[in-house]
């Protein structure tokens, strides 16, 4: 099999489960030695560097709660620590606390900001100082931003700061050689996002696209893995909509 990332090393935040465990294997399954960062979880975190080393990878877990820059610092610092280097940061970790604005409290507001856009900022930040030249960082935002859905003002706004982080930041990294990009899942089965939802909602989602379909984990995974890789070295600065022409 080729691994196109041999060699190379990754941080992936929020990665112990959903999409970010389907990029974390991605990236391992095309050679890249891969950070499985978590918050809270570290069992599952566990799970994922096993199922990575079974598959002949490299993986190690790192706690880091990714809403307290300090702790951010701490990851990168370890990384290196363990690899030697940083060529790839994918800004996975983030949450979404659905809320009508009637009903939203400052507490919501408060969390999704400090994890989804401080976060990420930060997470940028330390890849300013620690990424080898020609490195990749991969953020994550939302298909949510071209639609107009109900309690999903927070989230989204969330999303637009760091679409706009992605773009602003573009030639500030390219001084070193850094793309800089952004990928905008649409719906996608992972069990959190399922939690809640009735089938006739989910059927509805499914006929929102051009394929009839949620998307999974691996469509994502699949993309990141692209950006991540040398064939996308001319592309910065942008937000890929990975949907299913759900918008």
């Amino acid at each position: 099999m080729t691994q196109p990332l041999q060699g190379k090393v990754a941080i992936v935040t929020g990665s112990s489960r959903g999409i970010g465990r389907s990029v974390a294997e991605r990236l391992a399954e095309q050679g890249a030695s891969v950070i499985i960062n978590y918050s809270s979880s570290p069992a599952q975190a566990d799970d994922v560097v096993t199922a990575i080393r079974a598959g002949g990878g490299t993986a190690a877990a790192l706690q880091a709660d990714i809403s307290k820059p300090a702790q951010i610092e701490q990851l990168f610092k370890e990384t290196k620590a363990l690899y030697g280097k940083i060529d790839i940061v994918v800004n996975n970790a983030g949450i979404m606390m659905n809320s009508l604005i009637g009903e939203a409290t400052e507490e919501q507001f408060d969390k999704q900001f400090a994890i989804n856009v401080k976060g990420t900022y930060f997470s940028c930040q330390q890849a300013f100082y620690h990424l080898e030249q020609g490195g990749r960082i991969i953020n994550f935002s939302t298909s949510v931003n071209g639609q107009m859905f109900p309690a999903y003002s927070i989230y989204a706004g969330t999303k637009g700061a760091v679409e706009q982080f992605t773009r602003q930041l573009a030639k500030e990294f390219g001084s070193k050689g850094i793309t800089i990009n952004a990928v905008a899942p649409g719906p996608v089965a992972t069990e959190l996002f399922l939690e809640g939802k009735s089938e006739a909602v989910l059927e509805g989602l499914k006929k929102g696209n051009a394929f009839g379909r949620l998307g999974q984990p691996e469509d994502i995974a699949g993309v990141v893995s692209f950006l991540a890789g040398e064939g996308s070295g001319w592309i910065t600065g942008q937000t890929l909509r990975v949907n299913g022409g759900f918008i």
